[in-house]
């Protein structure tokens, strides 16, 4: 069994296993669509896995401006699918996975 998420399981982290169908159906329906910059943050920070990603790293790895990818990332914030990890890099926060 991998320790690996999936991203696109609804269930860790969002939804426990033994909450009826209709929570797996509410966390889908918060997930940013494919292709969105919402979701091409979400997606990198998951390929991070552990290590994450600061801002700075995300901007230069998604090619975004500092104005695209701050509000991406406080969206996922506010959707609960990101966390700031409590580990800092060069005195930025690390992004992970909720």
């Amino acid at each position: 069994m991998s320790d690996q998420l999936d991203l696109f399981d609804p269930r860790p982290g969002l939804v426990g296993k033994d909450h009826p169908d209709t929570s797996a159906a509410a966390a889908i329906s918060v997930m940013p669509r494919t292709g969105t910059q919402r979701r091409k943050v979400l997606d990198h920070i998951g390929r991070c896995g552990y290590d994450g990603a600061t801002d700075a790293e995300l901007q230069a790895a998604l090619d975004l401006s500092g104005n695209s990818q701050r509000p991406r990332r406080v969206e996922l914030v506010e959707a609960g699918l990101i966390i700031d990890s409590g580990r800092r890099r060069a005195g930025h926060i690390v992004w992970v996975l909720s």
